[in-house]
C-alpha cells in the first residue's frame, strides 16, 4: 500500500479547533457578562432618585416654574429629550404612605402634613456620595425648595460592591486568558511535533525558515478565525436561550459593545493561532537532529 505523503503545514487540527473554540467561548462569556453587568449598573444608577420637597402653599404656576428650573440643572438625567422629573403631590404621597404602612394618619391628625415633591433621576456621573451632597446643596438653594432627601451612604456601599465585582471579574478573565494561551501553545506544539522530521528535511535541502513557517502560520490563523466564528455562534445560541428564560435580559442589551466583543473574539482567535504556531514552529527549527528524536 502506498504511503500518504506528508505536506508541510498539515497536522491533526480537530483537537486544536475544539480547544480554541471552547477557550474563546469562555472568554466571550466573560465579556458578555461584563457588558451586561455594566448595563445593569447603569440602569441602577440612572433609576436612583432624590426627593425634592417643596414649600407649602405654592401655586401651581410656581410649582411648574420649579420643574423647569430643576430640569435645567446639568445633573438631571435626560432620556429621549425629556428630563426625568416626576411631580408627586401631597395627596398622591399620602396614598402611597397608606398603601405601604396600612395606616391612615389623616384619621387622627385631621390633615395631610406631607408636601408636594419632585422625584429627580440623576446622570450616572453623579452617583457618588460627594457629588450627591453637592446636588443636595445646589437644589436647596432654589427658591421654593424646602428640603432635598436621599438615602445617604447607600450610594457608596453600592459603588464599593460594584468595584469588588469588577476586580474579581477582571482577575478571573486575566487568569483565564493566561491559561488559554499556555494551553493552546502546548496543544499546537504537540500537533506540530508530527511534522518535526519534515521540517528538518526541508532545512537540509535549503528551505528558509520563513518558507517553512509560512504554511503553518496560515493554518494557525485560519484555525483561530474559524474557532472565533464557532465561539460566536455558541454565544449567540446561549444568549437566545438565556433571553427566552429571562426576557428581562433584553432590556440590558448594548448591541454596539456586543458586536465589538464578537469582532474581538475573532481577532483574539487569529492572534492566538498566529503566536502559538509561530512559537511552536520556531522551537523545532532550532533543534538539532538528536533533539528531534
Amino acid at each position: 500500500m502506498a504511503r500518504t505523503k506528508k505536506k508541510v503545514g498539515t497536522y491533526p487540527s480537530g483537537i486544536i479547533l475544539f480547544s480554541l473554540t471552547l477557550a474563546l467561548f469562555l472568554v466571550g462569556f466573560c465579556g458578555l457578562l461584563a457588558i451586561q453587568s455594566k448595563q445593569l449598573v447603569t440602569y441602577i444608577r440612572e433609576n436612583y432618585e432624590v426627593r425634592v420637597f417643596l414649600d407649602k402653599g405654592l401655586s401651581s404656576k410656581k410649582v411648574g416654574a420649579l420643574s423647569r428650573t430643576i430640569a435645567e440643572q446639568p445633573y438631571v438625567l435626560i432620556t429621549n429629550g425629556e428630563p426625568q422629573i416626576t411631580l408627586v403631590t401631597k395627596d398622591e404621597a399620602a396614598k402611597e404612605f397608606i398603601a405601604e404602612t396600612k395606616e391612615d394618619f389623616s384619621k387622627f391628625l385631621g390633615e395631610n402634613p406631607l408636601r408636594d415633591s419632585y422625584r429627580v433621576k440623576l446622570n450616572e456621573a453623579y452617583f457618588e456620595e460627594a457629588k450627591l451632597q453637592e446636588v443636595k446643596q445646589d437644589l436647596e438653594q432654589i427658591n421654593g425648595v424646602f428640603e432635598v432627601v436621599y438615602q445617604e451612604n447607600l450610594v457608596d456601599n453600592i459603588n464599593r460592591n460594584i468595584t469588588k465585582i469588577y476586580i474579581v471579574m477582571s482577575a478571573f478573565a486575566l487568569a483565564l486568558l493566561l491559561i488559554i494561551v499556555v494551553l493552546m501553545n502546548n496543544t499546537i506544539r504537540v500537533a506540530i511535533h508530527s511534522q518535526r522530521l519534515l521540517i528538518r528535511s526541508m532545512q537540509l535541502v535549503g528551505a528558509t525558515n520563513s518558507f517553512i513557517t509560512r504554511p503553518f502560520l496560515g493554518r494557525g490563523m485560519w484555525q483561530g478565525f474559524l474557532a472565533g466564528i464557532l465561539a460566536i455562534m455558541l454565544l449567540l445560541v446561549g444568549w437566545e436561550i438565556a433571553k427566552h428564560n429571562l426576557p428581562e435580559l433584553g432590556a440590558f442589551q448594548d448591541l454596539t459593545k456586543v458586536a465589538a466583543l464578537m469582532a474581538g473574539l475573532v481577532g483574539l482567535g487569529v492572534l492566538i493561532g498566529f503566536l502559538s504556531t509561530f512559537q511552536a514552529v520556531h522551537r523545532y527549527l532550532g533543534l538539532t537532529l538528536d533533539e528531534l528524536y
